[in-house]
């Protein structure tokens, strides 16, 4: 590895990085992923060649966006694991895991999407990193949770919530994960 390879990018690199993914981040949320990356570059303010140093390619620019979701998605977790009552922590990031799914579901696809339909190396990264901060959150609340819940089972059955209905009924679907589905007596009817 060279010593020039080491070096962080100049600032205005990143300036300009940053505003391209500002742009694309606004551009995304009004017409969805297939955003011009011509008018990524027109509304950051910088040239196509600038966009395309940065992100040769519409599925890296999109990999770049979901990155960034999946990681401030993780350091929420991060963030409210010793803050809150355990339990507490785990569905409140639990309700922001939903939202996720059910919201960035399409860039996460149009981010990894390759011919033979295979899982990229990113997908497992971001997968893993998800998957991480549950297990952080499920290890921490487990004297409240039944012995046999895992990670991976609550993630499975959020995300099944995320993928079968809108946002809001999925918010309240994972809510009954946490209060289950009998009635107590008094709540009897």
């Amino acid at each position: 590895m060279s010593p020039d390879s080491k070096r962080r990018p100049r600032s205005d690199a990143q300036r300009n990085r940053e505003r391209l993914l500002v742009a694309a981040r606004a551009l995304v949320a009004e017409v969805g992923s297939e955003v011009a990356l011509d008018d990524v570059a027109r509304r950051a303010g910088v040239g196509n060649a600038t966009l395309y140093r940065h992100f040769p390619t519409r599925a890296e620019l999109l990999a770049a966006l979901y990155t960034d979701e999946v990681t401030a998605l993780c350091d929420y977790g991060g963030r409210i694991l010793a803050a809150r009552v355990p339990i507490d922590a785990l569905f409140a990031w639990l309700d922001a895991f939903v939202a996720h799914v059910a919201t960035k579901r399409p860039l996460a696809l149009a981010a990894t999407d390759v011919p033979d339909g295979r899982r990229t190396p990113m997908f497992e990264e971001w997968h893993a990193a998800i998957t991480a901060t549950a297990g952080a959150l499920v290890r921490r609340a487990q004297p409240a949770l039944r012995p046999d819940v895992t990670a991976t089972d609550l993630l499975a059955l959020a995300n099944g919530a995320a993928l079968t209905t809108d946002v809001d009924n999925a918010r309240r679907l994972v809510g009954l994960l946490r209060t289950g589905l009998a009635v107590t007596d008094g709540e009897a009817t």
